[in-house]
């Protein structure tokens, strides 16, 4: 036992914590399995790099902002056949951040398009990038409150940094026109260097409405983010709305009516 102290002491000189927390079970393990040394130091090691992966997951993860936490496996693929599955995975994959794809999913609210968004997001945390994730109300009052020129440059930058930015909510509220030049700054700042998805509940011909009608200001932000991007159109009833009886005024537009693609083929994908 005094050893084994002795060990832990140093392990926590040398901030070594995940070995610390494992080895007197390591070496307890390893005597009745006759390890040898060589076999249970590579075992202690792997420990520590192990838990050194996962404390990188769980910071990468903080730092993102996440409003929760969601995953591929938890989205209904089933309630949305406009989504053609095959097609989503590979904004999963790697390939979407080393060619700095773009993805925008437009739809009414309450059919998952955050779910998909921060699901991308987690999955890249994951899988080592930096996540940034905000909505544009969030960004217009960080923007608006910002004193100086300067302010808002230190708002921008880590935004421009991140290797996934997840801009979401984007036409839920009306937004200042100061917003326009700072999210063109944005998406042509990322352009060429990190992805991008954006989620809205807008179509595409009236996003430069959103911005104070500056229609070409969002022609040029759109130019870059479609290079090398693709819209999604969601269909359908509210996922919140489920078993709940239409409530349904007169002019009342249906869940579906800011939904039908003006861009795009049968799957609902834009070009």
């Amino acid at each position: 036992m005094r050893v084994i102290s002795a060990v832990e002491q140093k392990l926590t000189q040398l901030k070594l914590g995940r070995m610390h927390a494992v080895v007197a079970s390591a070496i307890a393990q390893a005597e009745p399995h006759q390890l040898g040394y060589g076999e249970f130091l590579d075992e202690l090691l792997a420990e520590e790099l192990l838990g050194r992966h996962e404390n990188q997951i769980r910071r990468r993860l903080t730092q993102a902002g996440f409003p929760y936490m969601a995953t591929r496996e938890q989205f209904d693929w089933q309630a949305r056949p406009e989504l053609k599955r095959a097609v989503m995975m590979r904004y999963f994959d790697r390939a979407f951040v080393e060619k700095a794809g773009g993805r925008i999913l437009i739809g009414p609210s309450g059919l998952g398009k955050t779910h998909l968004a921060i699901a991308v997001g987690t999955r890249m945390a994951h899988l080592g990038d930096t996540v940034r994730v905000l909505t544009a109300q969030q960004l217009a009052n960080q923007v608006l409150a910002a004193p100086s020129r300067a302010a808002v440059s230190a708002i921008i930058q880590p935004l421009l940094r991140g290797q996934v930015l997840i801009l979401d909510e984007f036409g839920y509220l009306s937004v200042d026109p100061q917003l326009g030049p700072v999210l063109y700054e944005l998406v042509s700042g990322r352009y060429g260097k990190g992805a991008t998805v954006i989620t809205s509940n807008k179509s595409l011909t009236t996003w430069g409405e959103l911005v104070g009608g500056d229609t070409t200001l969002m022609m040029a932000i759109l130019d870059r983010l479609l290079h090398t991007g693709e819209v999604f159109y969601l269909r359908g009833a509210s996922y919140r709305l489920r078993g709940k009886a239409p409530l349904v005024r007169e002019g009342m537009p249906t869940a579906g009516a800011e939904a039908s693609p003006e861009r795009g083929g049968p799957d609902g994908r834009g070009a």
